[in-house]
């Protein structure tokens, strides 16, 4: 039998967390601010291996305080989804053929909207 502490939380659910807590937040976050905030408990340790974790990805920043750091967000909700677009494009050999599937599958309105961002009017 397992206890419900004991369970692993789905992937990325523990980062999305952290994020939404320091997209909320008006100033830098210590790892011990971030875990208070939390809904759930986890450990410190596991907040700060997060934070370190979005920190070496450039998706948070930090500033030296006391012996630690606290952490702000660099990204944006926006800006990490087109982070991971681009990161995504880049695992594959033949950008073509991914750009090509991809704007294959957009709704008529993004791809207008792609259309207006590529080729504004002011040209």
């Amino acid at each position: 039998m397992t206890n419900a502490k004991d369970e692993r939380r789905p992937a990325g659910e523990l980062e999305a967390g952290v994020l939404a807590v320091l997209w909320a937040a008006d100033a830098p976050l210590t790892p011990a601010e971030v875990q208070a905030a939390l809904s759930h408990d986890p450990a410190r340790t596991t907040v700060t291996t997060t934070l370190t974790r979005l920190h070496e990805k450039g998706i948070a920043g930090r500033r030296r305080q006391g012996r630690g750091y606290a952490y702000f967000p660099v990204q944006d909700a926006p800006g990490l989804t087109a982070l991971r677009m681009h990161s995504e494009l880049e695992r594959d050999t033949d950008r073509e053929t991914v750009l090509a599937r991809f704007v294959a599958r957009l709704s008529p309105d993004d791809e207008q909207l792609l259309r207006d961002l590529l080729e504004p009017e002011d040209r």
